[in-house]
């Protein structure tokens, strides 16, 4: 194939999270794996390619770099790049789906990339939380795709996305972070289990919880944390004769002694260590803290902050070996408390 014909096997999807020179490399290597680029093919000039995709220059070179570090490309100085003889074998290309970017959610990419590998092709998307767009991306791509990996959360409207889900093969499906009710077959899944994982680190802290006669935990209107948590939540309290509370707006919330709060968002959490420090409430002494997903800086604000979280790095690492092993088992990611001053 001449290096003008290979323009047309090559896009950058502004959708997509993936790199662009991670896209322009992937499209030569789909295009070589499906034998419409040949060994010994030239490909577009850096200069020609840079051009035609409106990308920077540095951009085509990172890619060509890329796959000739791979053994996929070779130069010849004066004549350009071009395909080597030895091409790659097949390798799953994978529709990578997050509802959002966020520090947890990096952890849990880069330990899945890391697993991955040079394994696997990946195509990064976010959806931010919105069904609909949720529903674009999945409807506009549902091909050509060996591997559909999704974390499904909502703020609204998510109620029927197991329709949009079920459309997709099964064997090639795998839920990470949460299980959907209404998918029917044989899938793999990666996940919390959001009320009995509260329930349990509640139950871890419960010495500490009983300097407190109330526990409140801060669940906004319009939040795409799962219901479930709220439904742990409360089965721990009336199981313990525990008074509790859920807080939709902590902006109006008046602090007051003898309440242990649970906050699910960062930026409750800050709004909250401010109005307990306005109170001039000791934390950890009057006031209890519990923050919901553990970070490097929450061991160290406030003498540091008591959290429950799951393992991220471990649903990522599960999650690429459900695909290099083509499992479709269902793996329940463990959920701990970490034990701080705050409480």
């Amino acid at each position: 194939m001449s290096a003008t014909n290979i323009f047309r096997l090559i896009s950058i999807d502004g959708h997509s999270v993936t790199p662009k020179y991670i896209q322009v490399a992937n499209s030569i290597l789909k295009g070589v794996e499906q034998k419409l680029v040949l060994p010994g093919d030239t490909l577009p000039s850096i200069n020609d390619l840079s051009y035609e995709l409106d990308i920077a220059k540095d951009t085509v070179e990172k890619a060509y770099k890329h796959l000739k570090k791979q053994g996929i490309v070779g130069s010849v100085q004066g004549k350009g790049y071009f395909i080597m003889e030895t091409g790659p074998r097949e390798r799953p290309k994978i529709f990578l789906l997050f509802n959002k970017l966020s520090t947890h959610k990096k952890i849990i990419y880069d330990a899945f990339a890391a697993a991955i590998g040079e394994e696997a092709l990946i195509d990064f998307y976010i959806y931010n939380n919105d069904y609909s767009l949720f529903k674009k991306l999945l409807a506009e791509r549902k091909e050509g795709y060996s591997y559909y990996v999704i974390i499904p959360h909502f703020v609204e409207g998510g109620d029927k996305s197991f329709e949009i889900i079920n459309t997709l093969p099964k064997h090639q499906l795998i839920l990470m972070d949460k299980l959907i009710p209404g998918i029917t077959g044989t899938y793999g899944a990666v996940y919390e289990r959001f009320e009995e994982d509260i329930y349990n680190a509640l139950e871890q802290a419960l010495d500490s919880l009983s300097k407190y006669n109330t526990i409140k935990i801060i669940f906004p209107e319009y939040t795409y944390h799962p219901k479930e948590i709220l439904q742990g939540f409360t089965n721990f309290c009336r199981d313990y004769a525990f008074n509790y509370a859920i807080v939709q707006h902590i902006e109006t919330e008046n602090i007051t002694e003898g309440v242990a709060y649970i906050s699910l968002m960062e930026n409750d959490l800050v709004l909250l260590i401010e109005k307990i420090l306005d109170a001039k409430l000791p934390i950890g002494e009057k006031v209890g803290v519990i923050s919901y997903n553990d970070t490097p800086l929450k061991r160290i604000i406030l003498d540091g902050i008591t959290t429950m979280s799951t393992d991220f790095h471990l649903m990522g690492k599960e999650t690429a070996r459900l695909i290099l092993q083509k499992s479709t088992e269902h793996v329940p990611i463990p959920f701990y408390l970490t034990q701080r001053k705050s409480l």
